[in-house]
């Protein structure tokens, strides 16, 4: 565990550093960062290109810019480690920062391979602490989803399909795998989170396929995979950036009712109505005269805002690590759960044989 210093009251700001100044760095980490400044304060960031570094010192002003990630790292004033750099160097930066005894957010994917994995886990437990970038955990859509299935109104649930589409012609380091390009690392992450929240980390199997549709690297940029709890329950997930006209975000079906949603704004729900008494039936060997008579379904069909009771955000991620250093307050998201993320990423890289290819 990171030690405090007496300096490092509960009530000061978090001291931040933050490695990488790219889309994520200073698209996501920074403005993230600078809403929450009574409970952050960025002291430092580093970037190896110049111009990166003097966007974020005009941004920044008061804060320190280095060139290098070891700079940064020696800062003694740095005391949480914001890790936003290429995927490839995720878990060395990681870890460099674990054994200096700093706070570490790490951005996903934490790193490549399981085994990567499990050592950040026995780092995090031995010395720094180390937080994970999970933020959709708290997306409305997902939470709020979870809240209906919970409600009983759907019945049992027995299939969900999550889907993030869009198409085109991608050219960036995200389209290579000498980079750790792909669906399966850039997207793959969230979405398997939410499956295995789905399944209570409890998979039987998995089928795996990963294509290259419209990018132009040698990455996957369509990927589908389908996980089948212990309970029976199947979790179709599909990530492509190459389909023009997208299925639904949210595809949730149960023995007594439906939920979809394709903006992640609204949900569509059609739900038999609990309070309607269902006619007592038995199955029939005889010919029959005609179809069944489902005069008795009575359904309840309404299309409802995305507002979870919880009223989190995805940037509340910062809130709870936040609690969790300087009011040891739990987290919700565990580096144990982070590297199941990874677990399953591996078997779908290595049951897929795209990377074989």
């Amino acid at each position: 565990m990171a030690r405090k210093t007496s300096e490092n009251s509960k009530s000061s700001p978090i001291k931040v550093g933050i490695v990488g100044l790219g889309r994520a760095g200073y698209g996501m980490h920074l403005t993230d960062l600078k809403a929450r400044s009574r409970k952050f304060q960025i002291v430092a960031a580093c970037d190896p290109l110049a111009q990166q570094r003097q966007r974020f010192a005009e941004a920044c002003p008061k804060a320190k810019v280095y060139k290098t990630f070891e700079e940064l790292l020696n800062d003694k004033e740095v005391e949480l480690v914001s890790v936003a750099n290429r995927t490839n160097d995720h878990f060395a930066t990681a870890m460099a920062a674990l054994k200096k005894r700093k706070y570490v957010f790490l951005e996903k994917p934490i790193c490549l391979t399981y085994d990567e994995a499990k050592k950040l886990k026995q780092s995090s437990q031995r010395s720094g602490k180390l937080f994970i970038r999970h933020n959709r955990r708290f997306e409305p859509a997902f939470m709020h989803a979870k809240e209906i299935i919970a409600s009983g109104i759907l019945g049992d649930v027995f299939e969900i399909k999550l889907a993030r589409h869009s198409y085109q012609r991608r050219d960036d380091w995200q389209t290579l795998i000498s980079e750790g390009g792909g669906q399966l690392n850039n997207w793959g992450p969230h979405l398997i989170d939410h499956a295995l929240q789905f399944l209570n980390y409890e998979v039987s199997d998995m089928w795996v396929d990963l294509k290259k549709v419209a990018a132009v690297g040698d990455a996957e940029d369509h990927l589908k995979i389908i996980f089948r709890g212990k309970t029976g329950l199947v979790v179709d997930v599909e990530i492509s950036g190459g389909i023009a006209l997208p299925s639904p975000v949210y595809a949730i079906y149960g023995t007594k009712g439906s939920l979809i949603s394709h903006d992640e704004k609204t949900f569509v729900l059609k739900y038999l109505n609990p309070r309607a008494k269902l006619k007592p039936r038995r199955p029939k060997k005889g010919t029959p005269l005609g179809f069944s008579d489902n005069s008795d379904l009575k359904w309840v069909e309404k299309t409802i805002p995305v507002k979870p009771s919880s009223k989190l955000e995805m940037a509340s991620i910062w809130d709870f690590m936040h609690d969790e250093i300087r009011n040891g307050k739990k987290s919700p998201i565990t580096v144990a759960q982070a590297a199941d993320v990874v677990k399953y990423t591996e078997m779908a890289r290595n049951q897929s044989g795209y990377y074989k290819n």
